[in-house]
């Protein structure tokens, strides 16, 4: 299996949803519906994905 490293805004989009994840695990952002476990697993995936698939 050969990796690609991942486009500049996938990156920053995991970065962004990882942060907003760690945020919102620790309380201080209460207002998003999800939890922020789901967030930073979410981030984890898409740059994985963005690793496999090329052009992501």
């Amino acid at each position: 299996m050969k990796l690609s490293p991942p486009k500049t805004v996938t990156y920053w989009v995991s970065v962004a949803i990882g942060v907003l994840g760690f945020l919102a695990q620790f309380g201080v952002l209460t207002f998003l519906p999800i939890s922020g476990f789901w967030l930073l697993a979410i981030a984890f995936i898409l740059l994985a994905l963005s690793l496999v698939i090329k052009g992501l």
